[in-house]
C-alpha cells in the first residue's frame, strides 16, 4: 500500500486549524464549498465537487482530537478512494500550527493518485489561506491543474 504525505505549518492557532477540519462551515472554506452532512465522530461528511460533475466523496467521521487529530474512512467515492483513510495530525511548532497530511491505505500508486496528491496539496494550501486569512479558496474556486475523467 501506499500513501500520500504533504506537511504545511500555518500562523493560526491549532483551535483555527482543529475548526476548520471539524466543522462543515470550516470545511467549506478551505476544500469544497459543497460540503454537508455532520462532522461528528461517527456521521459521514458529503464532500462534492462542480469540477467532477458534482461527484465526490463521503468520508466516515473516525476521531476527533481537538488541536490534536481528525482521522476519516473514505465510505463512498471513486474506487481507488473507498476504504482509504484521510489523517490530520495537528501540533504547534512557534507561530506555526503544523498540519502533517496522510492519504493512506492506496492498494497502487495509479495515475489519479498523482492527480490527488496534487489536489490535496492545493487544498492543503487553501486551508493555510483560509485559517492565516479567513478566505480560503476551496471547490469550485480551487487550483485547476487538469480534468480528470
Amino acid at each position: 500500500m501506499v500513501d500520500i504525505l504533504h506537511r504545511i505549518g500555518a500562523r493560526a492557532s491549532l483551535e483555527d486549524v482543529s475548526s476548520a477540519l471539524t466543522t462543515i462551515p470550516g470545511l467549506a472554506g478551505w476544500w469544497t464549498e459543497d460540503t454537508t452532512g455532520d462532522s461528528a465522530v461517527g456521521s459521514v461528511i458529503k464532500f462534492r465537487f462542480a469540477g467532477a460533475g458534482g461527484e465526490g466523496f463521503d468520508m466516515l467521521v473516525l476521531d476527533t482530537e481537538p488541536g490534536k487529530l481528525v482521522r476519516w474512512e473514505v465510505v463512498d467515492g471513486p474506487p481507488e478512494w473507498i476504504g482509504t483513510h484521510v489523517r490530520f495530525e495537528l501540533s504547534q511548532t512557534d507561530d506555526f500550527a503544523i498540519v502533517l497530511f496522510t492519504h493512506e491505505g492506496w492498494k497502487e500508486p495509479v495515475e489519479f493518485m498523482h492527480h490527488c496528491s496534487t489536489k490535496w496539496a492545493s487544498f492543503l494550501l487553501s486551508l493555510k489561506k483560509y485559517v492565516e486569512t479567513g478566505k480560503g479558496d476551496p471547490s469550485p474556486n480551487d487550483v485547476e491543474i487538469s480534468n480528470w475523467p
